[in-house]
């Protein structure tokens, strides 16, 4: 299951600050429908995603009936990207056999 979107970088302030995209309503209900072929367990969803060049694995987390694609370091670095920026991602779910 593969998606493209934009969306506008936020950071949630907790013993570490946390940077994330969330994913946009209607990619949420598509994903919501395989989530139990995917998750691994509390509700996350493993996925790939790519921005601009850099290609990284990770989990979305699930927040108010959507998703929240969280920003590894090394990505936003590349890219210079902080809270308030908006980004371009692909991203493909990660089916578990």
């Amino acid at each position: 299951m593969e998606f493209a979107f934009s969306g506008r970088v936020i950071e949630w302030r907790g013993p570490s600050p946390y940077f994330f995209v969330p994913v946009p309503d209607e990619e949420s209900a598509d994903i919501r429908e395989v989530a139990a072929m995917a998750t691994y367990g509390w509700g996350v969803i493993p996925v790939e995603a790519r921005i601009g060049e850099v290609a990284f694995r990770t989990s979305l987390f699930p927040k108010d009936g959507g998703y929240l694609l969280p920003l590894k370091a090394a990505v936003r670095k590349t890219h210079s990207v902080s809270a308030g920026d908006d980004v371009s991602v692909r991203m493909t779910v990660r089916l578990q056999p």
